[in-house]
């Protein structure tokens, strides 16, 4: 750890430039799933709650992986394991191949989760590596510039996959109400037949990445032994003693299921909203635009002028709000507050991590393995928006409101399910970070 703090600043550009592009490659690769959710309820015809299984297909990988990634990273190392989870993520595309040809849904899960695990991996392995490649002190900011890399990424992943997937929906959607049952399985399987081609470049591109990150000039590092702490090793046993850990990992959920939501329903929110595709397409790109612009507002105000804790409680509090103006406004203006949602998410991941390990020691290891697991909160929350979404159509449809009308209500309804999570998460901020410090 010595020799990483002392490196220079230009021993250390290159290989954060090629961590930075890592994130980069799994934030384009995550984010393209506001995408996918309304292509996959076109093509293979199905609820609201069932196309947010492409969300939880992914997120999901975070629980079956989170520990045996940390057990693989310990025996390869950082650099073996980034590159193993590329070469996964490059199997989980492929996957989508045979999906396309069967137009069936559960093996395009099969390829989302797949591509999951690897991202497990590759999280697992550049996270830890970005923050002990230089010093502490400045981890922060190295992380800020990630998170960047990953949302323009995400950013541009939702746009071209976009205009790929989702160009002609509107007019494919009216054709295939008029046709008949053998015509219209014809125009679903050539629409399922447009994900091969980009696939399959993806499928290369991570490949070929993986076996040049072999090679690429990422120097050997090695956290430093943490010290005994006065809350921590020397009085504690157990990580089941910890109880703002716990409670961290609470936030953390929740967190990650908002941001999810705030992602990758934009797009159907507004196609419910009756916004044409051609520019709802657009609107993750909304969200995490603003993430990005706050990420770098955190990079200049944290912790010289602001502290992570105050951070946290601004971002809860904004969440609350914004989820009230989701709910009671309308049209694009509706749209515009979900969009907004990207400020309200961009400072808690960095502010609850620093928050849920102080006074961890020895157990700082598997603390971080359980705060991984909690990205599994992308994986529950947006099928329960879904589901939200789906009762509250059924029952406007059934007193006798028209589709369009009770389908934008619907979707507005569904954001209710924000409050209870921003709530949990100003808690935390407020309390649940110091729940069995001080009597330690």
């Amino acid at each position: 750890m010595k020799e990483s703090i002392s490196q220079s600043k230009n021993s250390t550009f290159i290989p954060i430039a090629i961590i930075a592009g890592l994130f980069f490659v799994f934030g384009f690769v995550t984010w393209i799933n506001g995408a996918l959710i309304p292509f996959m309820k076109t093509i293979n015809e199905l609820t609201d709650a069932q196309s947010y299984l492409v969300a939880s297909a992914s997120y999901i990988s975070f629980v079956a992986m989170a520990l045996p990634a940390s057990y693989i990273i310990n025996k390869i190392g950082f650099r073996k394991g980034m590159s193993l989870g590329l070469i996964i993520m490059a199997l989980g595309a492929l996957v989508f191949i045979p999906a396309a040809n069967a137009r069936t849904y559960w093996v395009f899960l099969l390829g989302i989760f797949i591509q999951g695990a690897g991202m497990t991996l590759l999280q697992t392995a550049s996270n830890p590596y970005i923050t002990i490649l230089g010093p502490i002190e400045s981890a922060a900011k190295r992380i800020a510039i990630m998170g960047i890399a990953n949302k323009v990424a995400g950013a541009l992943g939702s746009v071209i996959f976009g205009a790929i997937l989702l160009s002609g929906i509107d007019g494919m959607k009216d054709k295939l109400s008029t046709v008949d049952v053998t015509e219209k399985a014809g125009i679903l399987n050539t629409m399922a037949d447009s994900v091969i081609t980009p696939y399959i470049v993806m499928a290369i591109v991570l490949f070929l990445l993986g076996i040049l990150i072999r090679k690429a000039p990422l120097p050997h590092v090695e956290a430093a032994p943490i010290e005994a702490s006065k809350t921590g090793e020397k009085s504690k046993t157990s990580i089941f003693q910890f109880p703002h850990l716990w409670l961290g990992v609470l936030a953390l959920f929740v967190y990650v299921g908002v941001e999810v939501i705030a992602g990758d329903t934009i797009i159907s929110y507004g196609i419910a909203l009756d916004i044409p595709v051609d520019r709802a397409k657009f609107f993750t790109l909304f969200t995490l635009m603003a993430m990005v612009a706050t990420y770098a507002l955190g990079v200049f105000l944290i912790p010289k002028y602001i502290s992570q804790s105050l951070a946290l409680k601004a971002s809860a509090v904004l969440g609350i709000i914004l989820s009230f103006c989701i709910i009671f406004t309308s049209g694009f203006t509706s749209v515009l507050f979900v969009a907004a949602l990207g400020i309200a998410n961009a400072l808690v991941w960095p502010a609850i991590w620093p928050l849920a390990l102080t006074g961890l020691g020895k157990f700082t290891k598997t603390a971080s393995a359980l705060l991984i697991m909690a990205i599994s909160g992308g994986a529950i929350l947006p099928p329960l928006y879904g589901a939200l979404v789906d009762n509250k159509k059924e029952q406007l449809l059934a007193s006798g409101i028209e589709e369009i009308p009770a389908m934008a209500e619907a979707a507005s309804h569904g954001y209710w399910i924000l409050l209870p999570c921003y709530i949990i998460i100003l808690y935390y901020a407020f309390y649940g970070h110091k729940v069995g410090l001080k009597n330690s």
